[in-house]
């Protein structure tokens, strides 16, 4: 793409696109010029709808995948080449609602309890807890853990929003635990290169691996990026408070 790709990025970081955003928006339009093996300023409509339907019926993407793409060629479109948009003649997909599985807390303690890295442990108990979502969880730092007010604070989650998120007692506990031994410093789950965080793959494949143990087969497979273990984990416990009768307080 070229200049075109710097284009659409310095737009994207212009309207504050979150650096994941970036990623996947700029990874359909490198597909979407290697399918057709021309530039996109000299592809159209035609093009647009024939690539989604690659995406369903060749690569069978999912419908989150297939959604971010046509957000991506949409905002390119209107974007960078300021070009009309029909969205009658080009409609964005219709995701399916489908309600998360509910699992126990016996289920959700069994997985953890298998976790055997104490990091991937802790790491899993925390996004559990707190109901973070997996980059929430991989970008903690330790001064985002507040022991005095019993909070977390969630730096750029979501729609790069900040949140606080309820500390639970027993999680303080186990985290003080972890701080002794491992003494992180800047990032409280470090990758293999201390100044990083941990990759997300690291924590989603240490949960699949910890479920497979506990042969649970009853989750929901993780679609895309975010909807990995942590957004799970939220949904989950949600939904078993509500099956419970209790009252859910929104942070």
């Amino acid at each position: 793409m070229g200049e075109l790709k710097n284009q659409m990025l310095r737009l994207m970081e212009l309207k504050n696109f979150s650096r994941r955003t970036i990623t996947c928006y700029l990874m359909y339009m490198k597909e979407y010029v290697k399918y057709f093996k021309k530039s996109p300023d000299e592809l159209g409509q035609e093009e647009i709808i024939k690539y989604l339907y690659y995406l369903k019926d060749e690569k069978k993407s999912s419908w989150s995948g297939i959604n971010i793409a046509y957000s991506a060629l949409k905002f390119f479109y209107e974007r960078v080449l300021d070009r009309q948009w029909d969205v009658k003649k080009i409609p964005r997909p219709k995701l399916n609602k489908m309600l998360p599985a509910v699992l126990s807390k016996e289920e959700v303690k069994s997985i953890i309890e298998s976790t055997k890295n104490p990091k991937h442990r802790i790491a899993l108990m925390t996004a559990y807890s707190a109901g973070l979502r997996i980059s929430e969880t991989s970008h903690l730092k330790v001064g985002n853990i507040d022991s005095k007010l019993m909070q977390i604070h969630i730096v750029n989650g979501k729609g790069n929003k900040d949140r606080y998120t309820i500390l639970s007692v027993k999680l303080l506990e186990e985290l003080r635990e972890y701080y002794r031994r491992e003494r992180p410093k800047q990032w409280l789950f470090p990758g293999k290169d201390k100044t990083e965080p941990i990759n997300q793959s690291t924590l989603q494949r240490a949960f699949k691996e910890s479920k497979k143990k506990q042969r649970l087969l009853k989750l929901l497979q993780f679609i895309h990026y975010d909807t990995a273990l942590p957004h799970t984990c939220l949904r989950v416990d949600v939904t078993y408070l509500q099956y419970k009768s209790c009252s859910v307080i929104p942070v």
